[in-house]
């Protein structure tokens, strides 16, 4: 039986770190960074467009994906998939994925690629989907995802709310197709993507996002003098919800894959506010060190968090082989996911 495993990790992030201090200095905005740490865990961020770079999306991608490719010692020309998952691309067409494959390869070859963008459950969303086509398709022994985010290219001069947490960076996992032996089936030590749940409610779209561009709203002058591009926050989002989305959540993942909770050794779920990660462990009935959070090292990356949080987690050693990990990130949409993997 095959199976899809995390063969390694790479993330990367423009530019030097940017507090808090420094991130009102650049941006003539104003907040309580005191109250920012305390409820958010947000601490400093690192953003291309505040530091004078130029690169985006898909140099954010290429970069993290190499990183990947790198810590594994396998060749770009042997990956078969490419798969950016993200709600900020490079363009609106062609997709990201195909412009990574390209970086990476150089020419056209034999292999797919396509984005995947479901906001900022992104990343969980386009693992599963890979994970399960490679189990599913001998030839791919190879497969990057890579999860990105560029929003602080949408934020607006002046928007407190969207300079203060949103950030730029990117998360890449390298999946290796393994067949199994029958000595490793009867040993048991099926490593690899387990099971993933998933929920969706369309009737939240206009709470947050990124409305302009698109064929329903084309961005006209009109609508640049009138502010109404960029990122756009339509309607406050309820403080609670993902901690009543959470829970439930996991104990359904955990339930679907027939593994008791107490065999968890670690959950990753997105990196927006520290806060309510606690308050979830609390519900859990789990201890906070049991979680990985970095927040106040990047801010909030959106649909980069879950690996760029797997990356640390791994290179720090509070993950190991063996371990079984939960996956949890939400996205503006309304969509939320959850996966099952043993490292």
């Amino acid at each position: 039986m095959a199976r899809s495993v995390i063969k390694s990790t790479g993330i990367y992030v423009p530019g030097q770190a940017i507090d808090n201090l420094m991130l009102m200095k650049l941006t003539g905005i104003e907040f309580d960074a005191a109250k920012h740490v305390a409820k958010l865990g947000i601490k400093s961020r690192h953003i291309a467009r505040l530091s004078g770079l130029q690169e985006s999306s898909a140099d954010f991608a290429e970069k993290a994906a190499r990183a990947a490719l790198a810590r594994a010692q396998v060749q770009p020309e042997n990956v078969g998939l490419f798969v950016v998952a993200t709600d900020t691309p490079e363009y609106i067409s062609p997709a990201t994925g195909i412009m990574l494959q390209g970086r990476l390869q150089g020419g056209e070859s034999e292999s797919r690629a396509f984005d995947v963008g479901a906001s900022c459950a992104s990343f969980v969303t386009a693992l599963d989907m890979v994970a399960r086509l490679q189990v599913s398709d001998s030839s791919l022994r190879y497969a990057l995802v890579v999860g990105i985010y560029n929003m602080p290219a949408y934020i607006r001069d002046g928007d407190a709310f969207g300079w203060s947490i949103f950030a730029d960076g990117a998360g890449a996992v390298l999946l290796e197709r393994i067949e199994d032996n029958e000595d490793a089936q009867q040993k048991g030590l099926r490593s690899g993507y387990l099971e993933g749940v998933f929920r969706a409610d369309g009737t939240q779209w206009d709470y947050v996002g990124v409305y302009a561009g698109g064929t329903k709203k084309p961005v006209t002058r009109e609508l640049l003098d009138q502010g109404k591009y960029g990122l756009e926050l339509l309607q406050r989002l309820p403080g609670d919800r993902n901690v009543k989305l959470w829970p439930p959540l996991v104990r359904r993942l955990l339930e679907k894959a027939g593994v008791p909770q107490t065999g968890i050794a670690h959950y990753f779920f997105t990196q927006i506010n520290r806060s309510v990660i606690a308050q979830v462990m609390e519900i859990l009935g789990e201890p906070m060190d049991k979680t990985t959070t970095v927040m106040d090292k990047y801010g909030y990356t959106g649909s980069a968090c879950i690996p760029m949080a797997l990356h640390e987690a791994l290179v720090n050693g509070r993950v190991r082989t063996g371990d079984l990990v939960v996956l949890v990130a939400s996205g503006a949409g309304l969509a939320v996911g959850a996966s099952l993997i043993k490292l």
